[in-house]
């Protein structure tokens, strides 16, 4: 604020006390226009300032304030020096009267505000005017009494004789130019630029002072919050200082505009007194400025250096905090690993680590060495930069060392489960060889040396995989050594002793007979096929079924066979079941090896797509490479990864690690979280959408920068593919595990996790089908469970249609793919997409749907044994289906008839439960003892009596026993057309095969006991045994609820509502007198609808009708 105070308080001192009129040309605009007097800028011979008075016909009529104001301001604008002198007035009335010409000289001498030094009257020009102007002036000279002489002047060349040519305009006969408006124009804008000179001067005069009071803030958001105010600020002051500089510029230039148009024309000492008031406010103005850029250019560097601070001091708690979390993490890295691949994975998650972390240590030297710059540029705050610099290279050392020792400690457990691995490798490759040696070639003396020779260059080559001494492993490991390791390390050098002994008594037996020539035992079964003598190459990923069979089969029977071959003759000591168990030991393990193996690489490249991928999309230094059709969408491409990685990396493969020493219970460890293995399903159902999209931005910048950046050779969509291939791989890996392991204690498991994995595909497989339907309306987990999908050839037959569309329906079949739910069975045409991948994957429009509860089914159909029917509503829909293969219709006609059957069970008892309700509520007109739920209850125990019948029967309905199919030209019941008849079925229908009928069925007829509950439309009406209550009619609805005893029937009218009891032979009279088509008519109590209806009926007949149909 000194250079301020110094510099630019002396240019704001003299803006401030700068003359400016107390009146303005902008505030008597409209006066000065009149042109009643003007300052032409000439001068007097002495320089005295010359006001000019024309002819002005209205002087009278000018108001004394507006006049008063004029010669004011008029006589404001010379300056003092000129104004001192005094000034000459030129009074012009030559074109006026006497009269006025007095008035004009009277109105002036009594209201000019400033000195005068001479008055100039040009009197009236016509000879009368001029001859009574003289008379008039001479006798009247008192009434001018003035403090300067009058000078009455007849022409304009006396008027030259006082004022010189060149000082007086052209009215007056002179050469000055002088245009009124340029100059009112000209006074405005020097004034108002005056204005704006003063205004700016206070405006930088306050800002200064603010700037000086300003206190530096504490936090960075304050002081950068300042920092920006002041800024803005000083860029207003500074636009305005521009816009006042411009402003002067322009109004120099318009004042030095006419003197440029040629060297006759020289300026007034008016024009050069304006140019200089507006060159002295320019200067002052630049002066002012330059003093507050000197003074802004401190004080923003001190803003600067505190925001600097602040910045520092954020960002050393911001690395300091991260940097203890780092420490604090180092020292919770006290696991030395339980085995190679294990101590492997900690030193990838500590390189991991440390390669997090190095953002972190990086930021911490660069902000120390950011803090080094400050000081070396002089900041005002070094001893408080200073220290802080200091921790940071402490504790950034303290962090490297911390890692450099827990490297070194991972360094030492790697070398000694190298050892440990190298020496188990070489025990398995002798108990291979071992069990790999042929027997039969081992009974000669030259086999039994090639055998001995093998061993001892095998033994040779455990020279630096074998554990030496046990004690130096002890010493040079021992800060590693923990409990678990130690026994590890134990049993290790414990199996390779073993091994060893087995080398040993091998050797000696084949010593034996390399030393005498005995006659070989010829094996009783052929003899087996040399196995691979390297045990690398997993079981796993061998695909061939024979190779595979064979080989499998060799490895079983060729250890026993050789052990039982060499205990025959004495050679062996052991018997063949610890080789052969051996053997599979060695597999197992090798399983366990590809598991392992493959599900490390497997989560790795999870974390390298989710890091290396998904994350990128969110990093503002990529979003340009996005598309737009990719923005917002990774949820889309991507899916649940994110979880399936969190799964396995941190549960489910620490958890199969564990079984790394018993493979064969690994099954237990798929069975505990087979739950969480749904979340497959999950992405597999997103993975046509993922693919679209892949496919619609596959060429995006974003997806090659990536790439590059992960040096990958195959693109994000093989990758994308990893979760599915994985899911399929774990069934072939537990497959070959569970054909090693059939002996073993984890069996059971095995096979059980097998059986869960094959599940999951299937339910992952089912519900990719599912999520491909198209057009239907409802919701599809509203139709329950789905239990089975395929594709089908389907025919048609429905009772409703035209003749020729049935016709054509028996040798036309559709294809449709059917879905299997608990609740319905849907039937959908299969559309195939063009596109590649997942795209290809068929659609299924929706064309219609069977609810469960009407359908039925006939097993077989003649002719063909891939054949079944679906019929709906008792026939008046079939469906004729043709399986792919026998075996897939006898799984679907098992899983329809599993669903019918719980169906049915329902229905029972919901009719139970509303025959119970009925009994309590009828009332009856038997006496008490004879109530109605008595025959209700024999129903019921006849229909649990019948409810299995054997199941030869083809026709099907809900696991209900239908009854006999009429004889030739017989309808099947009151419905039935003549058409519909079963031989119209061509052999397919289920009514061709023979079920038992009751004899009044054979004849047409339904006697009395053969009623069951159901609706019945009345066709002829017998008023006999018919309460007066039902008003039957012909054409009536009506409904048999129940049977009474005595042969009653309660009957509901369902069109009026009311109820009654009608005796049996009554309502038999209204059905048989009519013969097959006789009176009442129920489609849901006919022959052909033995099955589960949806009609409002269905919990009320079901049971009667199953209980009276005669299987």
């Amino acid at each position: 604020m000194e250079a301020w105070t110094r510099r630019g308080q002396r240019a704001f001192y003299e803006i401030m006390h700068h003359d400016i009129s107390p009146l303005c040309a902008a505030d008597i605009r409209d006066q000065l226009q009149k042109r009643f007097a003007y300052l032409s800028g000439g001068r007097g011979q002495d320089g005295s300032p010359v006001i000019t008075f024309p002819d002005y016909p209205a002087f009278g009529d000018v108001p004394d304030q507006d006049f008063q104001n004029v010669m004011t301001y008029l006589t404001s604008i010379p300056s003092l020096q000129d104004a001192g002198i005094g000034f000459i007035l030129v009074i012009d009335r030559r074109q006026d009267r006497w009269t006025s010409v007095k008035a004009s000289i009277l109105r002036i001498a009594a209201s000019f505000p400033a000195n005068l030094q001479l008055v100039l009257v040009l009197r009236p020009a016509g000879f009368f005017q001029r001859t009574l102007s003289e008379l008039a002036f001479r006798f009247n000279r008192d009434d001018f009494k003035m403090k300067v002489p009058v000078i009455m002047l007849s022409s304009v060349p006396e008027l030259h004789g006082y004022i010189d040519k060149s000082q007086l305009t052209e009215d007056l006969g002179g050469t000055l130019a002088y245009c009124h408006s340029r100059w009112l124009c000209h006074r405005t804008a020097i004034e108002s630029f005056a204005l704006l000179v003063k205004q700016t001067a206070q405006m930088l005069q306050a800002f200064g002072t603010e700037l000086a009071e300003t206190e530096l803030p504490n936090d960075v958001q304050s002081t950068s919050s300042v920092l920006l105010t002041h800024t803005e600020k000083k860029d207003r002051a500074k636009e305005d200082m521009r816009l006042a500089l411009v402003e002067g510029r322009r109004v120099l230039e318009s004042i030095r505009e006419p003197l440029g148009r040629g060297p006759e024309q020289s300026p007034n000492q008016d024009q050069l007194d304006s140019q200089s008031t507006v060159q002295r406010l320019l200067a002052q103005l630049n002066e002012t400025e330059a003093a507050f850029d000197e003074f802004w250019a401190k004080h923003q560097q001190k803003l600067a250096q505190c925001l600097q601070l602040r910045h520092f001091e954020q960002d050393f708690r911001e690395v300091k905090a991260a940097l203890d979390v780092l420490a604090q993490k180092v020292t919770t890295f006290t696991d030395v690993g339980n085995s190679l691949a294990h101590v492997q994975h900690l030193l990838k998650d500590l390189a991991s680590f440390e390669e997090k972390s190095s953002a972190a240590v990086q930021r911490a030297r660069a902000l120390s060495q950011e803090g080094e710059q400050l000081i070396g540029h002089k900041h005002y705050a070094v001893d408080s930069i200073r220290p802080k610099c200091h921790e940071l290279r402490h504790l950034c050392d303290q962090f490297a060392a911390d890692l450099e020792q827990r490297r070194g400690l991972l360094g030492k457990s790697l070398e000694l489960h190298s050892l440990l691995e190298a020496s188990m490798k070489w025990c398995d490759e002798g108990i291979y060889l071992l069990a790999s040696q042929p027997v039969d070639k081992c009974q000669s003396q030259d086999g039994a040396e090639a055998a001995l020779q093998e061993l001892e260059r095998f033994l040779e080559t455990g020279a630096e995989s074998k554990i030496q001494e046990l004690s130096k492993i002890f010493q040079d490991y021992e800060p590693i050594l923990t409990k678990d390791l130690l026994e590890h390390v134990q049993r290790v050098f414990q199996k390779q002793e073993s091994v060893e002994e087995m080398f040993h008594r091998r050797q000696a037996s084949l010593k034996k007979l390399a030393a005498k020539q005995t006659r070989p035992v010829q094996p009783v079964a052929p003899r087996p096929e040399a196995l691979t003598k390297s045990p690398c190459p997993s079981p796993g990923i061998r695909r061939g079924s024979e190779n595979h069979s064979s080989e499998s089969s060799a490895l079983r029977r060729g250890p026993y066979r050789r052990a039982k071959s060499e205990a025959s003759e004495g050679r062996q000591g052991r018997g063949s079941s610890t080789g052969d168990e051996e053997s599979l030991a060695v597999l197992r393990r090798h399983v366990m090896k590809e598991l392992l193996d493959t599900e490390r690489v497997y989560v790795e490249e999870l974390l390298c797509v989710l890091e290396g991928y998904a994350a990128e999309m969110d990093n503002p230094l990529m979003t340009h490479l996005i598309s737009t059709g990719l923005q917002n969408k990774k949820d889309i491409l991507f899916g649940n990864m994110e979880e399936i990685y969190h799964f396995h990396n941190r549960i489910f493969l620490r958890e199969l690690e564990n079984y790394t020493d018993c493979p064969e219970l690994v099954g237990r460890c798929f069975l505990e979280r087979m739950e969480e293995f749904q979340i497959y399903e999950k992405y597999c159902q997103n993975k046509p959408r993922s693919e679209s999209l892949w496919r619609q931005c596959s060429d995006c910048p974003f997806f090659q920068e990536c790439q590059k950046k992960l040096d990958h050779k195959l693109s994000l969509d093989s990758y994308l593919l990893k979760p599915v291939q994985r899911i399929t791989k774990y069934q072939l890996l537990l497959k070959e595990m569970l054909k090693y392991s059939k002996s073993c204690e984890g069996a059971e498991d095995l096979q059980e996790a097998l059986s869960s994995i094959l599940g999951i595909l299937k339910a992952v497989n089912d519900s990719m089908h599912l999520i491909a339907i198209t057009g239907y309306e409802g919701n599809l987990s509203d139709l329950g469970r789905l239990l089975m999908q395929g594709s089908f050839s389907v025919w048609t037959d429905h009772k409703r249609g035209h003749a020729k569309v049935k016709d054509l329906a028996r040798f036309k079949p559709m294809q449709r793919h059917l879905f299997l739910h608990e609740k319905a069975v849907l039937f959908c045409k299969r559309r195939e997409e063009n596109g590649e991948g997942y795209e290809k994957a068929p659609s299924y429009s929706y064309k219609q749907s069977l609810n469960m509860t009407a359908v039925g089914i006939t097993e077989n159909v003649k002719g063909d044994a891939k054949k079944f029917e679906i019929w709906y509503n008792a026939r008046e829909e079939v469906y004729i289906i043709q399986a792919p293969t026998p075996e897939i219709k006898a799984a679907w006609v098992s899983e329809i008839r599993k669903v019918l059957t719980s169906q049915l069970q329902a229905c029972r008892e919901a009719s139970q439960h509303r025959a119970l309700e009925q009994s309590q509520s009828l009332p009856l007109p038997a006496p008490a003892s004879t109530s109605p739920l008595k025959g209700s209850t024999r129903n019921i125990k006849k229909l649990e009596e019948r409810k299995m019948d054997p199941l030869s029967l083809e026709g099907y309905g809900g696991s209900m026993p239908l009854p006999r199919a009429p004889e030739k030209g017989k309808g099947w019941s009151k419905t039935s057309h003549p058409s519909e008849t079963p031989e119209d079925n061509d052999g397919w229908s289920s009514t061709e095969e023979p079920v038992n009928s009751s004899d009044a069925e054979e004849e047409g007829r339904v006697g009395p006991g053969k009623l069951v509950p159901g609706r019945y439309t009345v066709a002829r009406l017998d008023e006999k045994g018919v309460p007066d209550a039902l008003a039957l009619r012909s054409g009536d609805e009506v409904e048999l609820l129940q049977e009474g005893d005595e042969g009653l029937w309660c009957v509901r009218n369902l069109s009026s509502g009311a109820e009654g009891w009608v005796p049996a032979h009554s309502l038999s009279a209204l059905l048989c007198q009519g013969g097959p088509t006789g009176c009442l008519s129920s489609p849901e109590s006919s022959a052909g609808s033995a099955v589960l209806s949806a009609s409002s009926s269905c919990s009320e007949s079901c049971t009667a009708a199953v209980a009276d149909l005669r299987g």
